[in-house]
């Protein structure tokens, strides 16, 4: 069963209003094991609304369109899909009751425009969950459906949920899920992770389950989404953990967490685990290894705290000073290298005094001030949960 998103408002390809309704909804389509293989945006017109919806039906044999559902002259959703059954609109007058009733309760007086948003395709269904003014439907073309629903979230959110869901597996004829696991890694480039992982990627092509993507984050590494289509959750979840196991024998150590997982949470996880906090000197990062290591330990339980000024001297010894300053297990410095020391622009040292233990580090890092910043507590940080994993 293969259902497609059609996301309707010229709102959204101004870049307006950001389209979170159509991620929500995919996710929702993998959590109850429908495939979802394309996701479009298209304006306000009915030509191109046409044209867009029919060429998803073509691909897919079920469609949600959401939005283009109110009551003003653009809202041309209810049209457009009566152009493709081949019928009328008819107007259902207990639904303008029903938009008339919603309104007086709120004080306010239904104008004439609210009506169209009764106007029914012949043969289409009204979807039971109606949290605001416009109604969802369900409108059968042939053996495929399209469904409707509002581009408000709460209201497309109940719609999918009370109705749309269930209506998808039903005509499924089967239950399945769809489930990812996320493996964050850091180290490697995203080709260099795909030529690691190529024959495994060779073989899942081969028997189509579990399947592996890539997506670069940015200064937040490189991302291994594993995903898997089964019967019923545990099945799927058995399937990611076989596929995790192999990946991190084929990656080793470069992958850092799993999922929502930061390198933050990460490193003071183990800092946890192993009784040990944390004070930092930064010098480079201006601060903002602080305030990333803060945001995640609000009670300063693990991160003691940290200084700027003190990291403007040898980093050996600021990262010794920091320790004793803030009365921690685990002292960690990040200088950027000076014109005297001799190093290619962007170096940047590393060092970590634990409990008197010096470890030192040195990378050589890209980008204007604000990426190499933060370019800097990433590989710090990697620094710290490698040593700390070491030890």
């Amino acid at each position: 069963m293969r259902c497609e998103v059609v996301a309707i408002g010229t709102e959204l390809l101004l870049g307006q209003i950001v389209d979170t309704n159509s991620s929500w909804i995919g996710e929702q389509l993998a959590l109850v094991g429908i495939d979802s293989h394309f996701q479009v945006k298209v304006g306000d017109n009915f030509e191109r609304m046409e044209r867009t919806i029919r060429h998803a039906l073509d691909r897919s044999d079920a469609v949600i369109c959401c939005g283009g559902l109110g009551p003003t002259q653009d809202d041309i959703t209810r049209e457009v899909i009566a152009a493709i059954m081949g019928v009328e609109l008819h107007r259902d007058e207990a639904v303008v009751a029903k938009i008339r009733e919603m309104f007086e309760s709120r004080g306010r007086v239904m104008v004439d425009n609210n009506r169209r948003q009764a106007d029914i395709p012949e043969g289409a269904a009204l979807i039971a969950e109606m949290p605001g003014t416009a109604p969802g439907l369900v409108c059968p073309v042939g053996d495929k459906v399209i469904y409707a629903v509002p581009g408000v979230p709460h209201e497309m959110r109940t719609m999918m949920e009370g109705t749309i869901l269930d209506d998808l597996q039903r005509r499924a004829g089967e239950t399945a899920v769809i489930r990812s696991r996320v493996l964050r890694t850091w180290g490697n480039s995203e080709s260099g992770l795909a030529q690691d992982l190529a024959e495994r990627i060779d073989q899942l092509d081969a028997q189509g389950n579990p399947t592996l993507a890539f997506q670069a984050s940015g200064m937040e590494g490189i991302k291994v989404r594993i995903t898997a289509k089964a019967a019923d959750e545990a099945a799927a979840e058995a399937v990611i953990a076989a596929e995790e196991e192999l990946i991190r024998a084929l990656l080793g150590d470069i992958i850092f967490g799993v999922d929502e997982q930061s390198m933050e949470t990460v490193v003071l996880g183990m800092l946890k685990e192993r009784g040990l906090t944390l004070a930092v000197a930064e010098g480079l990062t201006g601060g903002v290894l602080s305030a990333r290591l803060s945001d995640m330990d609000d009670t300063m339980a693990i991160f003691r705290g940290g200084s700027i000024k003190d990291a403007l001297a040898d980093a050996g010894q600021a990262a010794t000073s920091i320790r004793h300053d803030f009365g921690a297990d685990v002292g960690l410095a990040v200088v950027a290298a000076q014109a005297d020391d001799n190093q290619p622009p962007g170096t940047v040292f590393m060092h970590l005094d634990i409990a008197g233990r010096q470890h030192v580090q040195m990378v050589s890092l890209p980008g204007d001030r604000a990426r190499f910043r933060n370019y800097a507590v990433i590989n710090v940080l990697n620094f710290l949960r490698q040593t700390l994993a070491a030890l």
